[in-house]
């Protein structure tokens, strides 16, 4: 069934794999899916655990996955090491230069780790090599159930510019976090010793699940590809505004809208669902 979807939105096959169903108990590769570093120019693929967003949900599958698809040959040859800390890809952003930024709230929460700050940020730093770390300690989506994810909130586009998700209405329930977020942010400084770039980007109209509680729905969690970022959209107004500005800080990519109005129901959105693997990583096979 997966092929002939593919096969109707003409996904070129030479560029697909699928390999056999490993069982999950729910979507979001990014936050149990393999992170990468490179060690002596090399790929290394590191399988954190994951205890379901501080056990809000089962996770025991989840937590498996990586493993079962380094069994199956879904990573080839690439190294893989299992790191006895829990870490969600989706409660980490970095600059790529050896800077993470980060939120207390799902970070320190007593639900992951029960780490202090020093100890957390040496393992961070030992498995990671983070040399600088930039907490945030505002901002949340109604709907979040991660404890406040940074890949939800704010995103570096690069080394000096961040992205963040803002909302201008004084009477939406999110004002006063994410202007206190906004503040936050002006008081960090690059590695350089200079204020970021910050991009503000819109906040799309409430969406509600069956029972009427919001969804976390926003701009902050697009996707950088080769080329291109894919920007979640939700048919509202708003979304041509957040294209704009994403366009603003991503001058030489193409900046592309995807629905997400019936991903957003399941409580994430486009990077929630993705997780990144450098070239290589996934070995030549034939089409699928």
């Amino acid at each position: 069934r997966v092929r002939e979807l593919l096969d109707l939105a003409g996904a070129d096959p030479t560029r697909c794999r699928l390999y056999a169903p490993v069982p999950s108990n729910d979507s979001w590769a990014r936050d149990h899916g393999p992170i990468t570093v490179f060690r002596d120019g090399r790929p290394v693929l590191l399988d954190f655990r994951f205890n379901g967003w501080g056990a809000k949900f089962p996770h025991d599958l989840d937590d498996r996955i990586t493993a079962r698809l380094r069994a199956l040959g879904a990573f080839g040859e690439t190294a893989l090491e299992s790191v006895d800390l829990i870490l969600e890809g989706g409660g980490i952003e970095t600059d790529g230069e050896g800077t993470l930024l980060t939120t207390a709230q799902c970070l320190l929460n007593p639900n992951r780790n029960g780490l202090d700050r020093p100890e957390l940020e040496r393992q961070l730093r030992e498995w990671l090599g983070f040399n600088r770390f930039l907490w945030l300690h505002n901002g949340h989506l109604l709907g979040d159930d991660t404890d406040s994810h940074i890949d939800t909130l704010a995103r570096f586009c690069d080394a000096r510019t961040l992205a963040y998700q803002g909302c201008r209405d004084p009477a939406d329930p999110h004002y006063e976090a994410l202007k206190a977020m906004a503040e936050e942010l002006r008081t960090f400084r690059t590695a350089a010793g200079e204020p970021y770039r910050l991009i503000e980007l819109p906040l799309p109209a409430a969406r509600r699940d069956e029972r009427g509680a919001r969804l976390p729905a926003g701009y902050a969690n697009f996707l950088i590809l080769n080329g291109a970022v894919l920007m979640p959209s939700y048919d509202d107004p708003q979304d041509g505004v957040a294209l704009q500005c994403l366009s603003g800080c991503f001058p030489n990519r193409s900046i592309i809208g995807v629905p997400c109005a019936t991903l957003i129901h399941q409580g994430g959105s486009l990077h929630c669902v993705t997780m990144h693997l450098p070239a290589g990583v996934i070995p030549e096979a034939n089409p699928a």
